[in-house]
């Protein structure tokens, strides 16, 4: 596996850069300075020097009943990813692999393992769309959504940049937004590895054991 360790600024500019109309392409134009990072890293975690505190979000399941994501997750490995049920490709994408690679685990493991999706397009996903697009990936997948400025404001503590639902030159509604997915450790509740849109079920396959464990990949 492919490892690299920054520091948390060069982390938040770089995942403020990496923006995504899932489809569009990505927005980012400007170099980001690595601040520290082994040498002959090349893989798909990003190991962060100091890890991010899990966002203070208080949002909507798809069964309608808040959800407190620190209350909730406390204690247990979380990964959190910010996307919208009609991106037609990195967000599908992403979940997918996930759920694929959940799907190895062992039982034990994977009722421990929580998963959550939070929308960037909450206008259009109310908990019952969230719920039935899920349901078509993994049912055990956490959905949420809210007020969007609730939403923008955590994904920015994990620098993650999220912008309201716009119509595009083609006259589509789209969200643009970060794909990284954070996974925080059940052992401390921060959030000390991050992956970008590249990751595949195999990397996630082989990681999420020692996430599950709060070790690092």
């Amino acid at each position: 596996m492919r490892k690299k360790t920054f520091a948390v600024a060069a982390v938040l500019a770089a995942a403020t850069l990496t923006l995504s109309a899932c489809g569009s392409g990505d927005d980012g134009t400007s170099p980001v300075a690595v601040v520290s990072e082994d040498a002959g890293a090349d893989g798909a975690a990003t190991v962060l020097d100091q890890p991010f505190e899990k966002p203070d979000l208080v949002l909507t399941d798809t069964h309608g009943k808040k959800y407190d994501l620190r209350a909730e997750t406390a204690g247990r490995p979380t990964l959190v990813y910010f996307g919208y049920t009609h991106c037609p490709d990195i967000c599908p994408l992403t979940m997918n692999n996930l759920a694929v690679a959940k799907k190895q685990l062992p039982k034990a493991q994977q009722d421990r393992l929580r998963i959550v999706f939070v929308t960037t397009d909450p206008g259009r996903d109310t908990p019952a769309e969230l719920g039935k697009w899920l349901k078509g990936i993994d049912s055990q997948i956490i959905g949420l959504t809210g007020d969007f400025a609730t939403i923008q404001a955590g994904a920015r503590t994990l620098g993650i940049t999220i912008e309201p639902t716009h119509k595009d030159k083609n006259g589509k509604l789209v969200s643009v937004h970060g794909t990284q997915v954070i996974a925080f450790s059940p052992k401390t509740d921060a959030g000390y590895l991050l992956y970008g849109e590249d990751a595949t079920v195999q990397d996630y396959t082989k990681d999420l054991p020692k996430i599950i464990k709060g070790a690092r990949p």
